[in-house]
């Protein structure tokens, strides 16, 4: 009985040292999952932002077809008419006209490319300008009326504009340049909107 007391001992020590390994793994999984959950709070805390939405690109061609337009006849007629008849070198007041039309050209990509707007939980943000950024929130619960308006320009290059009206002039906003089908879906959508936060007031 007592010779084999220490044969009962001995397989009780050999589990025993098999069994710290096993805890050190344990406690490096349980921080790895920790430092994983760290990493997915961290990730949603960033896609928490407002997600922006940029115009699409026949607005930019729209207005860069109309410059081109406007200041093509401009020019064509400020170096041919004084060139006709005083002469050729008359014809260098066709340079304004284009270098305008140059400068123009870059600047309506950067105002194009300044608009954005973003659909959040209770407003809508509008981001727009170059030199002088301004950004407007509208709240849903303030929008009186939202309508969507296309001019024969813009129904001639598939456009379409969404106005919103709220209850404080200087909060109205306008989207240019929208497809019809996003401006029904964002006025369908903001219509809804509106009318359930007004119910809730």
């Amino acid at each position: 009985m007592e010779t084999g007391s220490p044969q009962d001992t001995g397989p009780t020590g050999t589990e025993g040292a098999a069994g710290a390994p096993g805890a050190v793994e344990a406690q490096s999984t349980a921080k790895a999952a920790e430092g994983a959950a760290e990493a997915a709070e961290g990730a949603a805390a960033v896609e928490d932002g407002p997600v922006w939405i940029a115009l699409p690109p026949g607005l930019l061609k729209m207005r860069r077809l109309l410059l081109v337009v406007w200041l093509g006849l401009i020019s064509l007629a400020a170096g041919l008419v004084p060139g006709l008849l005083a002469g050729p070198a008359w014809a260098a007041f066709a340079l304004p006209p284009l270098a305008l039309m140059a400068w123009g050209w870059v600047l309506i990509g950067r105002n194009w490319r300044s608009w954005r707007y973003a659909e959040r939980a209770d407003d809508l943000l509008i981001s727009r300008g170059v030199l002088w950024r301004e950004e407007t929130v509208v709240p849903y619960g303030r929008m009186q009326l939202v309508e969507v308006t296309s001019g024969p320009v813009e129904r001639h290059f598939g456009l379409a504009s969404v106005q919103l009206h709220t209850a404080a002039a200087a909060t109205d906003a306008t989207i240019p340049g929208l497809d019809p089908a996003e401006a029904e879906r964002l006025r369908d959508r903001l219509t809804e909107l509106g009318e359930a936060r007004s119910a809730g007031l």
